[in-house]
């Protein structure tokens, strides 16, 4: 049984009040059908605050793009990382997305103090960390973060539809519509779909 001066050391080395460089974690793509799922992390500059973050989903697509450029610039550092459809296939796209943000925060210049992370569930750091349900309408890093990660992947799937332009994928960026369900059935899947995903996995059967 632990004494009860070491529970309280615990408790004080585990405070979220830890000082010092803070990172947001966040991720866009756990829903579709196809592509990559994409993370990032972001530590932001205090000293140079970037105006208008938000939640990516509340932004329009050009707001998101400027905003993407000039996080890029301001932050003190950010890391953007994905796992692939084969991780996807092979762990499930939950495994997968927190596999993504590790990769993320591991590939940040700096090391972090304290990581916050969107939603419910944390991905396996050696790093204090915290998630914060929508996360990404309440703190700046983590907005960043899902500006970053959306843009990115929204860039993923534009460029993948030059070379499979029967699927749309720019239009709907992996999501399962209508036209890309319609798509799937008269093409059949290609190589960037996520087998494991019921949709996808009733046209090759």
């Amino acid at each position: 049984m632990r004494s009860r001066t070491f529970l309280k050391a615990e408790q004080t080395a585990l405070s979220w009040d830890t000082p010092g460089l803070i990172a947001g974690v966040d991720e866009a793509g756990r829903g579709p059908l196809a592509g990559p799922v994409v993370a990032a992390a972001v530590i932001l500059d205090e000293l140079n605050p970037i105006k208008g973050l938000a939640d990516s989903k509340k932004l329009s697509a050009l707001q998101r793009e400027r905003l993407y450029d000039e996080i890029r610039a301001k932050a003190l550092c950010c890391s953007i990382s994905l796992a692939t459809v084969e991780e996807i296939d092979a762990m499930n796209i939950l495994q997968a997305t927190m596999l993504a943000m590790k990769r993320a925060v591991e590939g940040l210049r700096l090391k972090p103090n304290k990581v916050l992370v969107d939603g419910n569930r944390l991905p396996t750091l050696e790093i204090l960390a915290e998630a914060i349900v929508k996360g990404d309408a309440l703190v700046p890093a983590i907005s960043a973060a899902s500006i970053l990660a959306k843009v990115y992947r929204d860039r993923w799937c534009a460029e993948y539809h030059l070379e499979y332009p029967q699927y749309g994928f720019a239009g709907h960026k992996g999501y399962g519509t209508v036209a890309h369900l319609a798509a799937l059935r008269e093409h059949g899947a290609c190589p960037q779909h996520r087998r494991s995903f019921a949709p996808v996995a009733a046209v090759l059967r």
